[in-house]
């Protein structure tokens, strides 16, 4: 019965038609056959053989696989781009499965790379020994069964690159700090030698008043106040509704300013400056509320600060002219002493004008001084201090040129304090005929419009300060030109000492008669250090006559005590020298006024450079001569403007020229000259 209703099934369906049949027929195998083998394909299900079978079960489980990385490739094209596929396909063929490290290794991103350059033999060595001890970890980790996380060689190479990398990192911070502390060390003493402590005393930083922060405070933050009061008065002036608190400004500057007056410490100020302080604060945090604008007050201080400079060049200019002309004029009280000395020398018979041991005057065997000087005082502490450091005064001559005006007076001064055994003469210049404008250069020169003008016209286009030291009145007197006229004025004498006014003995000169000069003319201390008191610093080398004969780096020396060889001075003619150079200079084109430039010309390769101990100068401009130096000086020189009798003088180096003065000497009592 069944077998009948198959049969009829079956011719129904051949009834329905051929393409029907065959299409269930397909379907009915892909069910019973090729479904269960995909299920289980799928599942990656294998079966377990035995060991004769083992690597069968293998290959097909690594077939199965391959299959799957093939499709999921192929799913994963359409989301990346060809790059990344081929990092995925490296990294899974060479490591297994997919490493996010081997990706940052192998990207083409330059930050995942490593920047040096590694010796090459150093990292194959270490990359051999990294894979051979992975390897050997890696075995031992299977062995022992454990499940411990293993490093893969890239792994561990990389974290030794980070490690270096560190360590190199830690190496450059460590330099840096070091090489910056050197920097700021090296600044700090910078600055400290720019701070002349002599110059500017307390205000050294070395000093012990300064070791604290909070010194003379009071004094600057006082200061301080005024500078910002001065800014928002100036705000507050240009705003209509502020007078009352400009006025209020005003008023506390005025108060700030009369506390401080004078004061240069805390310990100056008055009791009242504390309240001052106070109230000025709270004047200045109610200005600071109500006008305080960051563009505005800055421009205001850079006016300001404008402003200060402007005052501060032009003092400065003030004060080289003041300067120049405190040191071109005699103090009242040596005016008062020149004229009292002349009235008294006048009131003298003839006879007792004439100093004793007169024959003494040109006799070789003695030792002669030469001193030009119109200042009384000046010359008699000269003298002075020669005597008293002399082994034997009787052996010793000075012969004094002065002008008309104080020939009397210093005549008078040495009648009444004779140097002892020590012989003396004094000469008028303007009574010596043969020094006239027709044998002397300078004196013709002087005579011209030309100098004329230079020196007396008020307002020649040069009158500045710069120039105001050449118009200084010794360089009109002939006294300061007669030192290159030696031989004309002691023409039987073979040797003499010449020494300048401003300077102090302080040991026996005797033996600079006995130095051997090697046939040069002038004997005197070298003044060139590394780079100053050289030739081009008083000559005009960009003149030709200067540049074809002389070396600008030749070495300066000084005036104030020279000896001089009068016999070879008369046999290399040195005048006529002088007077070549003289003649050449008349329009001051080869140096300027005075007697240096002319004297390194004329003694130029005929100057014999004594001990420096000789002779140590400076004293009338610098304020840091060693003391140990001026004390162990035979001849102390009080070169430039702060003239020892003047009140310019340096405090510290005045004590070494008053201790030859008697003050209480009748004649200095009347004219007020004290220490």
């Amino acid at each position: 019965m069944a077998l009948k209703r198959g049969l009829t099934g079956v011719n129904r369906i051949r009834g329905g038609g051929g393409g029907g049949s065959r299409s269930a027929v397909v379907i009915l195998v892909f069910l019973c056959v090729l479904a269960p083998l995909i299920f289980f394909v799928g599942r990656g299900v294998y079966f377990d053989s035995s060991s004769n079978d083992y690597s069968n079960a293998s290959s097909v489980k690594q077939s199965l696989v391959d299959w799957r990385e093939r499709l999921a490739m192929r799913s994963l094209r359409s989301l990346f781009s060809k790059e990344v596929l081929d990092v995925i396909t490296a990294s899974t063929a060479d490591l297994g499965p997919f490493s996010l490290d081997s990706f940052k290794k192998n990207n083409l991103s330059p930050s995942w790379r490593q920047v040096e350059e590694v010796d090459t033999s150093f990292k194959q060595n270490q990359t051999t020994s990294s894979i051979v001890n992975a390897k050997r970890d890696t075995t031992t980790t299977s062995k022992g069964g454990s499940h411990q996380k293993v490093e893969t060689p890239e792994k561990l190479y990389r974290r030794q690159l980070r490690e270096k990398r560190r360590e190199r990192r830690a190496n450059e911070l460590v330099q840096h700090n070091d090489d910056t502390i050197l920097k700021l060390e090296n600044a700090a003493i910078e600055r400290s030698k720019s701070v002349d402590s002599a110059v500017l005393g307390k205000y050294s930083i070395w000093r012990r008043e300064n070791d604290n922060d909070n010194s003379d405070s009071n004094i600057r933050l006082m200061r301080d106040q005024v500078i910002m009061a001065r800014v928002y008065s100036g705000l507050a002036k240009l705003k209509k509704n502020k007078t009352d608190l400009f006025q209020e400004l005003q008023a506390r500057i005025k108060d700030s300013q009369r506390v401080l007056g004078e004061s240069t410490t805390d310990a100056d100020l008055p009791r009242s400056a504390h309240d001052k302080l106070r109230d000025m604060g709270q004047v200045l945090s109610k200005a600071k509320m109500q006008l305080y604008d960051c563009k505005l007050v800055t421009g205001k201080l850079r006016a300001m600060l404008q402003t200060a400079d402007e005052q501060v060049r032009s003092l400065k200019k003030q004060s080289t002219f003041l300067a120049q002309l405190a040191a071109k004029t005699i103090p009242n009280a040596i005016h008062c002493l020149s004229m009292r000395l002349t009235i008294d020398y006048y009131l003298l018979s003839p006879e007792k004008r004439k100093f004793p041991r007169s024959e003494y005057l040109e006799n070789p065997n003695l030792y002669h001084y030469a001193l030009f000087s119109d200042n009384v005082l000046a010359a008699s502490v000269v003298v002075n201090s020669t005597i008293m450091n002399a082994k034997d005064p009787s052996k010793h001559v000075f012969h004094l040129v002065t002008d008309k005006l104080n020939f009397g007076a210093m005549n008078m001064w040495f009648l009444l304090n004779p140097p002892g055994k020590a012989t003396i003469h004094v000469e008028n210049v303007d009574e010596f005929k043969w020094l006239n404008s027709s044998y002397c250069p300078v004196l013709r020169q002087l005579e011209s419009a030309a100098m004329k003008e230079f020196y007396f016209k008020a307002d020649h286009p040069t009158s500045g300060s710069s120039n105001l030291k050449y118009r200084n009145p010794k360089y009109l007197s002939m006294l300061n030109h007669l030192r290159f006229y030696l031989p004309e004025v002691y023409p039987k004498l073979n040797k003499i000492l010449f020494l300048d006014d401003d300077i102090i003995v302080q040991k026996d000169l005797t033996p600079l008669w006995e130095v051997n000069l090697n046939g040069k003319v002038n004997g005197a201390v070298e003044t060139c250090g590394e780079s100053f008191h050289r030739f081009d610093k008083y000559l005009n080398f960009s003149n030709p006559h200067i540049a074809r004969n002389f070396n600008p780096n030749a070495c300066g020396w000084a005036y104030g005590m020279n000896m001089f060889d009068l016999k070879e001075w008369k046999k290399r003619d040195i005048t006529g020298i002088y007077h070549k150079w003289q003649n050449m200079n008349e329009n001051r084109t080869l140096w300027k006024l005075g007697t240096l430039p002319p004297g390194l010309i004329t003694f130029y390769g005929l100057t014999h450079p004594l001990n420096k101990a000789w002779h140590v100068l400076g004293l009338g401009y610098n304020p840091s001569i060693a003391k140990k130096d001026i004390e162990n000086a035979a001849v102390v020189h009080y070169n430039g403007n702060m003239k020892p009798w003047l009140e310019l003088a340096m405090s510290k180096y005045r004590p070494y020229w008053t201790k030859y003065i008697q003050f209480d000497h009748p004649y200095l009592r009347r004219c007020n000259l004290h220490e």
